[in-house]
């Protein structure tokens, strides 16, 4: 009988917790694409995402071990990914000389879904159309699979 992948994520954060090298490896593999994705969201660059996602997982290689419950890791994990996005952020605005904050509406959002099929297509033209929070929160709910 298959574990169930919630209690294998578990199970990789307590290992990782109690300093095997290995389980933090498992959770970086597991979660870095999913979390590098929503990065660039939140970002709008690909650049960005990668800079963020290096302070991402220094802060979860130095903080993991203040994570009471296991089961939070996810919502834990995404929480950093959209502080150090917000900081990633400011420093850019503070270095460019902007007065104004940026807007949703300023992330340019990308996916990595193939664009071959007419099904996809049509779906990125539905979603284009939708102002970039909408876009986001979509995207959180049916690709990361996050609930609302």
């Amino acid at each position: 009988m298959p574990i169930d992948s919630s209690v294998h994520e578990q199970l990789l954060v307590l290992r990782a917790q109690g300093g095997e090298q290995v389980a933090l490896n498992a959770l970086v593999e597991h979660w870095n694409v999913r979390l590098t994705r929503y990065a660039k969201h939140l970002t709008g660059y690909a650049d960005g995402a990668a800079d963020v996602m290096q302070e991402v997982w220094l802060s979860v290689v130095r903080s993991l071990h203040r994570l009471e419950d296991p089961s939070h890791f996810r919502s834990w994990v995404y929480r950093i990914v959209s502080n150090k996005c917000t900081d990633w952020i400011r420093y850019r605005v503070r270095n460019r000389g902007v007065t104004q904050p940026l807007s949703v509406d300023d992330v340019a959002v990308e996916d990595p879904i193939d664009e071959t099929r007419d099904e996809i297509r049509l779906l990125r033209e539905a979603l284009a159309r939708l102002p970039a929070e909408k876009r986001l929160m979509l995207s959180m709910f049916y690709i990361d699979d996050l609930s609302i």
